[in-house]
């Protein structure tokens, strides 16, 4: 069982030990940390805060944790009960909100939940901000609202219905040129919110919905990761019902899959490579994705005249560096889109309807459209180190050796060889380094990786 303290917000398994996993009093301590914060950064005498949760079984629990203790802080809180990571997103600004806290461990399994914290844009916190409110859980120092003062509690359970106005009134998205397509789409939302969000903007966009495990009753029907491994089941079923493809969401809903109309999965890396084709389309400008993604999509903006540039690891890295190119696109390669025109923060509903876009005036099946791209093959492996291992040390040695090469240090280290790249990452949490490799067939992917392995372990001594 475990307790992860991040600046991004804090994560664990439920029950257990109070510091070791995330028990009701860790739930409480944290909310308190970040309401303090709240109060300390603020000149306002009433603050606000947006509260939305995924549907895991523990949810309910922590959300009733959360909401109390900020009302006990004298905090009034906007609840959105069940709805999704980029709902409460876009909420906290359109509520004119102080912040915003998400209740999802994202894709971890079900004995994991989370609070992720917003600031007043809708945006995760930086590094700076997560490290103070990690302090204030440390000193324990709260000051509580007298019984006058205490928060209010406002419940509004029609965000996920405004989230998708927000999207079908995007300029890129045109409703009336995707319901002439009349297309079939499978949708497995991992019985969590996604199978209430994701089934209904695809009907407000014309499109017959088959639902698979759309129930929001927490009881996910597999690993939640959107994984090839994990989809089984919906790849079968796209091809049962004839599909035109399917759409696989993580419990929170900011990662995207998607599978092709043979029942093969797109890939959760070319999830940002098409809707990124799309968007250049019709906009010109720059991308952004992280050191760990696909070359492909630099050479989709490339070829549609923009620039691509990559960010460190994180959500939060990503947004910044987007905002400092001013990206008319950008995110992860884990399936997760941020399109700046919605707001700044992955999400799969704006993804789904700028695909559709995409497949509507194109007029290919999701096979060829996935044929059309560059293609690229990944290898994600790690190495198990012993504590006493200097990582760092490590990590420079690997830079040293490949000096003549592209490298970049911003994260970790990355290598861009002509053909292919190897990004080195040590993990925050566990005696690793990640190595993941791309190349352009999955045998010379895994070889590179094995390489870089035993040459880190030459170096280690292993």
């Amino acid at each position: 069982m475990t307790l992860i303290k991040s600046i991004s917000g804090i994560r664990g398994t439920i029950g257990g030990n109070t510091g070791e996993n995330l028990t009701p009093i860790d739930a409480v301590k944290f909310a308190a940390s970040y309401g303090t914060w709240l109060k300390n950064y603020s000149n306002k005498e009433k603050l606000t805060v947006v509260i939305g949760r995924d549907a895991r079984l523990s949810g309910e629990m922590i959300q009733n944790l959360v909401v109390s203790t900020l009302v006990g802080l004298g905090i009034d809180v906007i609840d959105l009960d069940l709805s999704t990571t980029p709902t409460v997103e876009i909420a906290v600004p359109l509520e004119k909100a102080d912040g915003g806290i998400i209740l999802t461990a994202s894709h971890n399994p079900k004995q994991w939940n989370a609070l992720k914290l917003l600031n007043e844009k809708g945006e995760f916190l930086n590094a700076e901000e997560g490290a103070k409110i990690l302090a204030l859980a440390e000193k324990e120092d709260f000051d509580f609202a007298e019984v006058d003062d205490l928060g209010q509690v406002v419940k509004n359970d029609s965000y996920i219905d405004i989230h998708i106005d927000e999207v079908l009134n995007l300029a890129l998205v045109n409703a009336e040129k995707i319901k002439p397509k009349k297309f079939k789409v499978v949708v497995d939302g991992v019985n969590s919110t996604g199978g209430i969000a994701i089934p209904k903007l695809l009907e407000e966009l014309g499109v017959e919905v088959v639902k698979l495990y759309c129930e929001p009753t927490g009881h996910f029907p597999h690993n939640p990761e959107p994984l090839k491994e994990h989809l089984g089941d919906i790849c079968k079923k796209v091809v049962e019902e004839k599909a035109d493809f399917g759409i696989v969401v993580d419990p929170d809903v900011d990662r995207l899959a998607f599978i092709s109309n043979d029942g093969e999965m797109f890939g959760e890396e070319y999830t940002l490579v098409a809707c990124a084709d799309y968007v250049l389309s019709k906009t010109k400008g720059n991308t952004v994705s992280n050191l760990s993604s696909s070359r492909a999509l630099r050479d989709i903006t490339e070829k549609h005249g923009g620039t691509y540039e990559a960010a460190a690891v994180g959500e939060v890295n990503v947004v910044t560096k987007m905002k400092a190119i001013n990206a008319i696109i950008g995110g992860e390669g884990n399936g997760g889109i941020i399109y700046p025109e919605s707001h700044y923060g992955r999400d799969s509903l704006v993804g789904t309807a700028l695909f559709l876009m995409l497949l509507a005036e194109r007029g290919v099946t999701v096979a060829e459209l996935r044929e059309s791209y560059p293609s690229y093959f990944m290898s994600k492996k790690k190495i198990q180190l012993t504590p006493e291992l200097d990582v760092d040390a490590l990590l420079v040695a690997m830079h040293d050796k490949y000096k003549n090469e592209d490298v970049s240090t911003i994260d970790g280290v990355k290598i861009d060889f002509p053909e292919n790249w190897v990004h080195l990452r040590k993990s925050n949490t566990e005696p690793i380094i990640r190595i993941y490799t791309e190349a352009k067939s999955q045998k010379e992917a895994d070889q590179l990786a094995d390489q870089i392995i035993a040459e880190i372990k030459e170096i280690a001594g292993l």
